[in-house]
């Protein structure tokens, strides 16, 4: 029996590297010639660059990966104190680390400070339908906090625009607190972790992310098949049996396979052309996704041209600075490797849902809008010694309003098809630790499928 997985990022990876281990026949279709979708690292004068993810939260079941795959010792964890700040009024400030320094934050004014404090002893449950992430805000703590934490944090994670973001689909722990305790923060103090209990980790790998995808790349070996477009998946029967029918393109040929099992791991658009021969129902439902565009800008400088210490994890910008760049990540302070002795490296990410029209102007006019962003916030002297930009046009799935709708609905129209299932960042999470577990737990609904035929 064969399973067919379409898209080689690291859900299809990881999916197709699962099954491959409990024995299972895969066959991994990637429509580019490389395998990793926005994962991919890039050494470039003595810097080693991310073009897309930085960095991942530290989750059993991706660190259970990364020791299968043997490369454990490439593990790299970062500094959990790494300082994170905020833009505000063009000055850096420090975001608490911990939520009792909410109450002492010069990012909030004292009503927003009473709001918070005063939220734990009052109830309130979510509205029966959907609610954006910035209603949510302003209902419970008020505009303050959007504008200046938030709404930084939505770009920082989502690329997103808060005003659009679903509250269940984007941050469904926050929504469940409030309707299981009828106070965000009440529920937080509840389900804090026990004293001595592990915490997520902000990680990354010796050789950058790359590491991990392409470990996963090795491992499949032929198994993988780039430059293949799967133009059309039909349902079809050999031998009393309904199997799935594979229309590809490759290599200036067209040829069919068949398939006992498909599962779905490409981009929405792309998901919603082929798999609209089986469904319009499936066009449809993945046609509503929409995708956030963002371009990383990575420089590289020396270390005396700089005023800042670069003493932390970097720092987002709320949208009311009025700057292109959403955030800046100092790369060469959480990681070593990142940069040669004397330099420093950044990445910054522009775009996004609140501002996608600056992705028009040409590279070297976004490059210079980037870095005379960070010259004036990080007090930077002098033109950076190499640079990069990277461009992607598709980012970032976007949970909007609607989305848990999407959602059960795909799940209610995939039922109607025995064999084909979805492990895709817009299905549980475009984090790389979500992308992980969803692609192992769908690779056990595949195993347990193929078993009962």
């Amino acid at each position: 029996m064969l399973t067919a997985i379409i898209g080689g990022g690291i859900s299809g990876l990881t999916c197709a590297f699962e099954l491959q281990r409990r024995g299972h026949r895969v066959l991994l279709l990637e429509q580019s010639t490389r395998t990793g979708g926005v994962i991919a690292s890039v050494e470039q004068d003595g810097f080693l660059f991310e073009l897309g993810p930085q960095s991942f939260l530290s989750g059993e079941a991706l660190l259970k990966l990364i020791s299968a795959l043997g490369i454990g010792q490439d593990l790299q964890r970062g500094d959990p104190r790494a300082a994170r700040y905020i833009l505000l009024g063009g000055k850096l400030r420090r975001l608490p680390m911990a939520p009792p320094g909410l109450l002492t934050t010069p990012l909030l004014g004292l009503g927003s400070k009473l709001r918070l404090f005063a939220e734990a002893f009052l109830n309130s449950q979510p509205p029966d339908g959907d609610e954006s992430v910035a209603d949510f805000v302003r209902r419970k703590f008020g505009s303050e906090l959007l504008e200046n934490l938030v709404g930084p944090f939505v770009s920082g994670v989502y690329a997103g625009d808060p005003e659009r973001l679903s509250m269940r689909a984007a941050f469904p722990a926050l929504h469940e607190l409030e309707r299981s305790y009828a106070s965000v923060i009440r529920g937080a103090i509840k389900n804090r972790p026990a004293k001595g209990a592990s915490r997520p980790m902000l990680c990354s790998l010796r050789g950058g992310l790359a590491t991990l995808t392409n470990s996963l790349t090795a491992r499949l070996g032929d198994n993988i098949r780039p430059g293949v477009t799967v133009e059309a998946v039909r349902r079809g029967k050999a031998n009393g049996s309904t199997l799935f029918e594979l229309h590809l393109h490759g290599g200036g040929r067209a040829e069919i396979i068949e398939a006992d099992a498909v599962v779905v791991s490409a981009p929405g658009d792309a998901a919603a052309r082929f798999l609209g021969t089986i469904s319009n129902r499936f066009g449809e439902l993945l046609g509503r996704i929409e995708y956030a565009p963002v371009a990383v800008a990575l420089c590289g400088y020396r270390r005396e041209h700089g005023a800042h210490p670069l003493d932390g994890f970097g720092f987002l910008v709320p949208r009311k600075e009025g700057l292109s760049i959403l955030g800046t990540v100092w790369s060469s302070s959480l990681f070593p490797g990142r940069a040669p002795e004397g330099m420093v490296s950044l990445a910054s990410f522009v775009g996004g849902a609140t501002n996608p029209a600056v992705l028009d102007l040409s590279d070297d006019a976004l490059l210079a809008a980037v870095e005379k962003e960070n010259a004036a916030v990080l007090g930077i002297t002098h033109a950076p010694v190499t640079r990069l930009l990277h461009r992607h046009r598709r980012a970032i799935p976007q949970y909007n309003m609607g989305h848990p709708q999407v959602r059960k609905a795909l799940r209610e129209e995939a039922a109607q098809h025995p064999g084909l299932f979805f492990a895709a960042n817009y299905v549980e999470g475009p984090a790389i630790p979500a992308c992980v577990d969803q692609a192992i737990r769908v690779a056990e609904s595949v195993a347990k499928y193929l078993a009962s035929r």
